[in-house]
């Protein structure tokens, strides 16, 4: 699943539609494309996992591209996409996303300071949000999405480690400097994950994600599924540290 700094590239790679008109559009996503037909892209935005693409300030269409899902620029996949815009300027295509439309306006819709890749991004917030639940694992508050929205796997694991911290922590065992410094390390470690992706290093900067060695001490790295979302964790048993 794509996260927070990835959706920020595709946000950048559409934005040649950014003024355009919809010319046409069409797809099997169940939608009223006839609303969409002759409307301007006022601004692309992201939150999150979210792409957004705004039409007015009570139109826009939410992208959400889960597991498998993808764009093409001026081309197509065999599949039939989801949601195809057509532009005077070419054409851009939607394949296995969620897609819906929404009807109000986006301050009233998100929570800005929440998103990891957002000049608004807040520390205070994020941190009495995390206080808020001293018994959840590490782990899972990392991928709550109202809390760190943008975090997938890659992000969650490499912030743990970054941190020194255990995914099976739970908050309540967590001193608080290390709370304070995994939430003001999190959106410098997606900057870097923006700059890696792009250059297509990322896995090679990976401290333990997808790793069988710790890119540090050499130990082994642990690979278990954990939390209630059971979502994969990779982590160093000697550089993570797990509180009583």
């Amino acid at each position: 699943m794509p996260e927070g700094p990835s959706i920020v590239m595709a946000k950048e790679a559409i934005e040649i539609f950014k003024g355009k008109k919809i010319i046409d559009a069409g797809g099997y996503a169940k939608l009223d494309m006839a609303a969409l037909k002759g409307k301007t892209v006022k601004e692309i935005r992201t939150w999150g996992k979210h792409l957004l693409v705004v039409l007015s300030k009570t139109l826009t269409i939410r992208i959400h591209f889960m597991l498998f899902g993808s764009y093409r620029i001026n081309e197509r996949a065999k599949a039939n996409p989801k949601l195809s815009l057509t532009f005077s300027n070419g054409e851009l295509n939607f394949y296995v996303s969620q897609i819906q439309l929404i009807n109000e306006d986006l301050s009233k819709v998100y929570d800005w300071s929440a998103d990891v890749m957002s000049p608004e991004w807040n520390v205070a917030n994020t941190k009495e949000k995390i206080l808020a639940h001293p018994d959840r694992l590490l782990c899972d508050v990392l991928m709550d999405q109202s809390i760190f929205s943008g975090v997938g796997n890659i992000i969650k694991n490499e912030s743990m480690y970054r941190a020194g911290l255990h995914p099976l922590n739970t908050v309540a065992a967590i001193p608080k400097p290390k709370i304070t410094f995994l939430v003001k390390d999190i959106p410098k470690y997606c900057n870097l994950f923006y700059k890696w992706k792009k250059a297509g290093t990322l896995l090679a900067h990976c401290n333990v994600y997808k790793r069988e060695f710790c890119n540090v001490c050499g130990g082994e790295v642990t690979i278990k599924d954990g939390g209630k979302s059971k979502r994969r964790n990779y982590y160093c048993e000697h550089c993570q540290q797990k509180y009583d």
